[in-house]
């Protein structure tokens, strides 16, 4: 992710399902998203190595998602996560670029274990989840006046 891709950002972050099952960041013009981009992306990047990264169709290089790591204090090991627009999902880009980024972290990062947290409700990530080799281990609470997340968790090879 870089500053030129807040536009798509935006869009990305103001879509109902992200707003459903990842929640409000706030989002609310293309100056934010600069900044949020900034504050926590390359942030991440800068800090940990690693971080969200676009999801772009190899054909055209048109932004189509987001999918990388985030490292939570809360966590022992970083954890999954990815997002698409409507008219992508359910076509197996999600998991091609989830696979591609749990095989980026064990062979380039190291790796040994990653998380995934899952808003409760959403089963499409859920199955996904499954189908990459997570397994659920039980419940996540980033806050304690926070919703309990579903935690998933995989031994990286």
């Amino acid at each position: 992710m870089t500053l030129d891709d807040a536009s798509f950002a935006y869009q990305l972050m103001n879509e109902p399902a992200w707003l459903q099952n990842i929640g409000d960041r706030g989002v609310r013009s293309i100056a934010d998203a600069r900044s949020y981009i900034e504050s926590r992306m390359i942030q991440m990047y800068r800090t940990v190595g690693f971080g969200m990264y676009l999801v772009e169709l190899k054909a055209t290089s048109m932004p189509i998602g987001f999918c990388g790591l985030v490292q939570r204090e809360s966590l022992t090991a970083p954890d999954i996560g990815f997002a698409l627009m409507p008219q992508y999902r359910c076509s197996g880009y999600a998991h091609e670029a989830a696979g591609a980024v749990m095989r980026h972290a064990a062979q380039q990062l190291g790796l040994a274990k990653l998380f995934a947290i899952v808003a409760p409700g959403n089963e499409r990530s859920c199955r996904l989840l499954q189908r990459l080799g997570f397994v659920r281990e039980g419940v996540f609470r980033p806050n304690p006046d926070d919703i309990e997340l579903k935690l998933y968790a995989v031994v990286l090879p």
